[in-house]
């Protein structure tokens, strides 16, 4: 990557581009006070499910959110990595690059992330393009290839020359295959953050799963987990704590996540990844992971720094 595409890329950052524009949701920003812990929301989509813009703006105001980064779906590709179409739009519906970066100007305090169907020819061209538009992460990278194919691979190489992390959604013979070899990845690209996220990234917190097709296992965490292996082990590795993969995660044995939030303190960070259109309520995945890490994390400072701080350093965010 030549000195004067990342040279750019740093004025960008640094000149706040993703602010400009006037907000017609700005009443729908909020502001936390200096009582309340700030709110950095890494994980969600725009269109999720069909949810409008005004609902999703009214969702993340309720939730608490004075922070939301935006994570696009890749083209509508009919190739192996998106099941030949059927998991277009992160089969949620969606949209992509060019509208999460439109939104992003138009609303502050929301950025964009960048992404691309991995086994499309012109992949990394896509990614880079916004990336030098000022994207601040690569993701949600949710598609049906191997973790360590060539293209995968491409992808980490541009996050490494771009200097910003890459989200993965795990899912067993669904989504991002290998996360018991993944470990090889983690050590080839040592300067790449890299998030974990979904099913099979937090249902490997216990030493005793071994049934991988049951996405969602319940009972006590015992040690040995392969994910809480990875994270020890690796510095480049953070859990995004979104969607009921996360939330399940944290609620499944709370005898267990009261050491794991702080054991992981500087390595755990909020996302909600619901699409829910009320921001509360027993529907709403990151209102109730909000609640769940105020309750059992032990300090101020553990709870600010998983959803608020983390975010900010590793995302690189002028919030």
């Amino acid at each position: 990557m030549s000195q004067s595409l990342l040279s750019r890329r740093k004025f960008l950052r640094n000149s706040g581009i993703f602010m400009a524009g006037t907000s017609i949701g700005a009443k729908h920003i909020p502001i936390s006070s200096s009582q309340e812990l700030p709110i950095i929301d890494i994980h969600q989509h725009l269109h999720y499910v069909g949810r409008t813009d005004q609902q999703f703006l009214d969702h993340q105001l309720t939730m608490g959110a004075a922070t939301t980064v935006l994570l696009p779906a890749g083209s509508i590709a009919y190739t192996a990595s998106t099941h030949y179409g059927k998991t277009n739009g992160l089969l949620a519906g969606a949209w992509g690059n060019k509208a999460c970066y439109e939104f992003s100007q138009k609303h502050k305090h929301y950025f964009f992330g960048a992404n691309e169907v991995p086994d499309l020819p012109d992949a990394t061209r896509e990614i880079e393009k916004y990336l030098k538009l000022g994207a601040v992460i690569i993701g949600e990278l949710k598609f049906g290839i191997d973790c360590d194919s060539s293209e995968m691979q491409a992808i980490y190489e541009l996050a490494e020359a771009y200097n910003v992390p890459v989200l993965m959604h795990w899912q067993y013979k669904m989504f991002n295959y290998g996360f018991d070899r993944f470990y090889k990845m983690l050590e080839k690209y040592p300067k790449v953050n890299f998030i974990g996220h979904s099913q099979t990234f937090w249902a490997n917190i216990s030493g005793n799963y071994t049934d991988w097709s049951n996405l969602y296992p319940k009972g006590p965490v015992n040690p040995g987990g392969l994910t809480v292996e990875y994270l020890t082990k690796y510095p480049n590795l953070y859990g995004d704590l979104s969607a009921g993969s996360g939330f399940f995660a944290l609620k499944r044995d709370e005898d267990f996540t009261k050491e794991f939030l702080p054991k992981f303190q500087d390595k755990l960070l909020f996302g909600s990844d619901c699409p829910d259109h009320f921001g509360k309520g027993d529907t709403c995945f990151g209102s109730e992971t909000i609640a769940i890490v105020k309750r059992l994390a032990p300090s101020d400072e553990i709870k600010r720094k998983i959803l608020y701080g983390n975010a900010k350093k590793l995302l690189k965010l002028p919030v």
